[in-house]
């Protein structure tokens, strides 16, 4: 990624200003804008911001990525396959598809090797992919093979159809058996690099609700089940309650107990209707072995009270 700061020498809208210093389009810049890489004073700005003598302007420019997704033969666990769609246990650490530093490796890649056809609809980057989970989360997620599959997953996650459910272990003891959250999540002003909760209409809705499924000593085992599909939804509703994600780096506390290589989340159950015959399915996959060996530590010292 490239940074470029320029000083405003007199007022006006920043994409006419950066257009005038730069080399990119006032479309250009109002899609970097768009994805919060143009800030005026450390601030995220749109397009149409007006800045004054003065102003200090900053954008990033994302390095270029490839046309298409090239097949890796990377080991993947495929937990279900037909012709119309495939269900994926993903593996903490794999990146779902491309992305800036993140051209090989993915599960895009490793997909294109081990199944003969993929829907187009995502474009040449992200074939088949129709909902994503983060990096360093594991579970399950559904790959269409065909675009007509495809449109029909797509409807059934933003129709709220489709079923997904996380397993999280929470910093903390959570005191309520259930709740409810409903917020508005986009990117963090103090940080690009993270999503917050943000004022009414200043962001897009997140829905997500909770219950509590384990108490422990000072964690919480918590199952979470996504009505919308937010970038870091429930580590951002986690962090919301004033209980992170136990191993979150980006949103849970700056000294950990446990050495982990990310935080424990888990995409454990995943239920849909195939988009062809109809039937209801439902898919879930185990706690992976890291995550489980942690629970059982926090069971034992529960025994030993």
């Amino acid at each position: 990624m490239t940074e470029l700061t320029f000083t405003a020498e007199e007022s006006g809208r920043v994409d006419v200003f950066l257009s005038g210093v730069t080399s990119l389009t006032r479309s250009a810049v109002k899609k970097l804008a768009d994805e919060g890489n143009v800030s005026v004073n450390g601030t995220p700005v749109r397009a149409g911001f007006e800045v004054k003598n003065g102003d200090h302007v900053r954008v990033f420019i994302p390095d270029p990525v490839p046309t298409r997704a090239v097949p890796e033969d990377i080991p993947i666990d495929i937990v279900y396959e037909d012709d119309d769609l495939a269900v994926v246990n993903k593996a903490q650490g794999m990146t779902v598809h491309a992305g800036a530093g993140n051209y090989e490796g993915t599960l895009v890649n490793a997909l294109l090797y081990r199944l003969k056809n993929l829907s187009g609809v995502g474009g040449e980057l992200r074939p088949g992919i129709v909902h994503r989970i983060d990096k360093d989360t594991s579970g399950l997620l559904v790959v269409a093979k065909n675009d007509f599959s495809h449109l029909s997953l797509s409807k059934q996650i933003a129709e709220k159809e489709a079923r997904r459910e996380y397993l999280a272990l929470l910093e903390g003891v959570v005191k309520e058996d259930s709740g409810h959250i409903e917020t508005d999540i986009g990117r963090d002003p103090k940080d690009r690099l993270r999503m917050a909760v943000l004022p009414a209409g200043k962001g897009k809705l997140a829905v997500t609700d909770w219950e509590t499924v384990e108490r422990f000593k000072e964690n919480t085992l918590a199952k979470f089940t996504l009505h919308t599909g937010r970038t870091h939804q429930i580590r951002v509703h986690a962090r919301y309650m004033g209980h992170p994600v136990v191993g979150d780096k980006l949103y849970g506390y700056k000294r950990q107990r446990f050495h982990l290589e990310g935080q424990l989340l888990h995409a454990y159950r995943l239920t849909l209707t195939h988009p062809r015959t109809g039937e209801v399915m439902m898919f879930e996959a185990p706690l992976p072995v890291y995550f489980a060996h942690i629970i059982e530590i926090l069971r034992g010292e529960e025994r030993g009270s």
